[in-house]
């Protein structure tokens, strides 16, 4: 997949809590200094605007996010500019927010991975994601061991076990099922 003086774009994609971070964080030990990791999460809509919007209580749909900003990224990060550095939000959980500028990505970066829910999906901006990627892998998993890795994820970040569960039901299994209409967009499917 890789080619010497060619930066190739991989997307990984799946439902909230199917693993897709630790796949892309396996891939990048793999290719020390050849890789880096800029998922799509950097681009959620800041809580205060989610807030003004009425989408608070949806965090995490299709629509609290900056779609036509991570594509714009992606064509960036693809054009790979000569002495260009780029960079990328990062969104920290601890906060619960996005850090503009948090990711470098250098000019000899080989492989750019992104990952993320919505990168097969064919509405609105997303429908340009597929455009600005080489490759797109499904990350998919047991759906009841999603859940449960979900509502431990919530529960670290500070929500009840009570909380963790109605988040998981009411925002992320939505959201699942979404992306699930996705995959057969895909080029991979990782089980």
């Amino acid at each position: 997949m890789l080619a010497p003086g060619r930066r190739t774009m991989l997307g990984l994609a799946g439902a909230p809590g199917a693993g897709k971070s630790t796949v892309a964080q396996r891939l990048l030990e793999a290719l020390p200094g050849r890789a880096v990791v800029v998922p799509m999460d950097g681009y959620h809509l800041a809580n205060t605007e989610l807030a003004r919007l009425g989408r608070a209580g949806r965090k995490g749909a299709p629509d609290t996010f900056d779609s036509a900003g991570y594509v714009a990224l992606l064509a960036r990060l693809r054009q790979r500019a000569p002495g260009e550095v780029v960079y990328a939000p990062e969104y920290r959980r601890e906060i619960e927010e996005g850090v503009a500028g948090a990711i470098a990505v250098p000019p000899e970066i080989e492989l750019v991975i992104t990952e993320g829910n919505y990168l097969l999906l064919d509405q609105g901006h997303w429908a340009g994601v597929r455009a600005q990627l080489d490759a797109i892998w499904y990350v998919d998993v047991d759906h009841a061991l999603r859940r449960e890795r979900l509502a431990a994820r919530h529960m670290r970040f500070g929500r009840t076990a009570e909380q963790a569960r109605d988040w998981v039901w009411q925002t992320d299994e939505p959201n699942a099922v979404l992306v699930e209409a996705s995959k057969v967009r895909a080029d991979l499917l990782l089980c």
